[in-house]
């Protein structure tokens, strides 16, 4: 019949060998996560060095995210189709030796064309954690499993900002590439001694799902591409903008249509039917937005208004990283026990979000660093207390043969998500600045005596007006523009705070109506008897 799962080898025993090839996975997929957010945060030195103008550079991130989703979509298939082993180990040495590569390459065209190359590699390894955890994890553990994997989103990204730090400002912008090699080479020999080797199944080539392949991957990549875009060029304003969502959403319809009645799809529609699963996707988009309060937020903050570079954030963000090594096995732990709902732990995650959320909305002009230590411990403890309940709920109703295809949804929308999560953010700060900006100066015209000295003793940034409404000194009137913008600027991050606010509000919200309650794996065995037995 139609739609039925591929059938899988025969489970395999858990072992150290084994345990060190799912590692190997591990570091592999951390390895693109840190290539991906550490060459972001680098651009300005990479593009200064490499004499690349802004509107050049803007299209080396851009071409990356977008060919990173799409291979996202498909790496699953390819990896049941080559085996999980072989798969692994050609997209990391790849991924390892398009880095190394990388800075060599001077022209700016050959330059994108190598990160988007890379970026198809790089997409490949998040699926294949997941599919390694899903396949090959005892029950007993398979929560510590995905809590590996959710610290893919969790430490990786908030350890970038020290590692760009350290590259750019104490080593060279190449280090930014180069710092993968290491790691994949060592995952490449951890995977390949551990991993077991299934066989080819070129047979499946004969149902490939070539067109679901060309639609989805075309249709993801250039809606990735127009919402990164989107900002710089005016959105619909521009024709390229406006051409790339209009064919990206024709491809998106068609690729549904196609995954729903494919004998072999890349996307297994179906499952959806499942409420854990639909809620596990949904909520997994929230959680990305709403992950966004603890980095995005604070460093515009200390950029624009305390002319920070990388490198002084970066403690910031260790402090939501660094904790995830022993809280997320803590998490793990705590919901392998059978009277802990992963739902309540979730909500509790979400209200310790929001409460940092609601602290963030207190930001002042007088705010430094330590003033957000406060919000960041509250994050490094709600993030995986949401994710890693969301990753269990939602695999609870997904058998080993479905492992592809749910991997193939789960991390085409963690990385979808991410993306548009990290524009949403960023328009929303950048348009309720203007915003702001504007009030401000109309409120200022309209009182004008609110920055109007008595005499030109008493004249100051302050009040940088004379009586007779001429400007008591250039000085004066330039620092008073920038307090202006400074007050804007605090005013719109309040502002996306309490927007995150409203989206975690909608998680809870979700949590209580879609998931239904599951048990822990280990739990499920040891009770299977008694439950057989009554």
């Amino acid at each position: 019949m139609n739609g039925q799962p591929a059938t899988m080898p025969p489970p395999h025993p858990f072992t150290l060998r084994l345990a060190l090839g799912l590692v190997g996975v591990l570091i592999a997929a951390l390895s693109s996560g840190f290539n991906d957010r550490v060459t972001d945060l680098a651009l300005a030195d990479i593009r200064t060095a490499l004499g690349i103008d802004f509107d050049t550079a803007s299209w080396i991130t851009s071409a990356y995210q977008a060919a990173e989703v799409a291979a996202m979509m498909i790496a699953p298939w390819f990896a049941v189709t080559f085996s999980l082993r072989r798969f692994t180990l050609a997209v990391t040495f790849g991924f390892c030796l398009i880095a190394a590569v990388q800075p060599l390459v001077t022209d700016a065209s050959g330059f994108i064309a190598l990160r988007v190359i890379q970026g198809i590699f790089g997409g490949a390894l998040p699926p294949m954690l997941m599919t390694v955890a899903l396949r090959f994890l005892p029950p007993g553990i398979k929560l510590y499993g995905l809590a590996a994997y959710a610290m893919t989103a969790t430490f990786g990204p908030n350890m970038a900002a020290s590692l760009a730090a350290f590259w750019t400002d104490s080593v060279g912008w190449q280090f930014a590439f180069w710092q993968v090699i290491p790691p994949c080479l060592i995952a490449t020999l951890m995977i390949g001694w551990g991993l077991p080797q299934d066989p080819l199944r070129l047979e499946r080539f004969r149902q490939i799902d070539a067109l679901g392949m060309l639609t989805g991957c075309s249709g993801i990549a250039l809606l990735v591409l127009a919402l990164t875009q989107g900002e710089r060029l005016d959105w619909l304003q521009s024709p390229l903008i406006g051409g790339m969502l209009l064919s990206a959403a024709a491809l998106l319809v068609v690729f549904f249509i196609n995954e729903w009645f494919h004998p072999l799809p890349l996307f297994r529609l179906q499952m959806l039917q499942r409420k854990n699963l639909t809620h596990g996707l949904l909520v997994l988009a929230g959680v990305l937005m709403v992950a966004l309060s603890g980095s995005a937020l604070p460093s515009a903050y200390l950029a624009q208004i305390e002319g920070f570079r990388t490198a002084q954030f970066a403690p910031l963000a260790l402090t939501i990283g660094l904790p995830q090594l022993v809280i997320a096995p803590l998490l793990a732990a705590l919901l392998n026990l059978r009277w802990i709902d992963c739902r309540w732990m979730l909500t509790a995650g979400a209200g310790l979000m929001i409460l940092s959320c609601v602290l963030g909305m207190q930001i002042t002009s007088e705010w430094a660093r330590q003033n957000f230590w406060i919000i960041q411990a509250l994050q490094a403890f709600g993030q995986p207390m949401m994710i890693l309940p969301v990753l269990m709920s939602a695999t609870s109703v997904v058998q080993p043969p479905e492992g592809p295809f749910a991997s193939a949804m789960f991390n085409t929308v963690r990385g979808f998500s991410s993306i548009a999560a990290g524009v949403l953010v960023e328009n929303v700060l950048t348009h309720r600045e203007k915003f702001h900006s504007h009030t401000l100066v109309d409120q200022l015209g309209n009182r004008p005596w609110l920055m109007t000295a008595t005499s030109s003793d008493t004249a100051s940034s302050m009040m940088p007006l004379l009586p007779d409404g001429s400007a008591s000194s250039v000085e004066n009137l330039s620092h008073f523009s920038t307090l202006v913008k400074h007050q804007a600027v605090i005013l719109s991050i309040s502002d996306s705070y309490l927007m995150i606010i409203g989206f975690a509000l909608l998680l809870i919200l979700l949590t209580a109506w879609l998931p239904k309650r599951v048990w822990p794996p280990q739990t499920l065995l040891t009770s299977a008897p008694q439950t057989s037995r009554s």
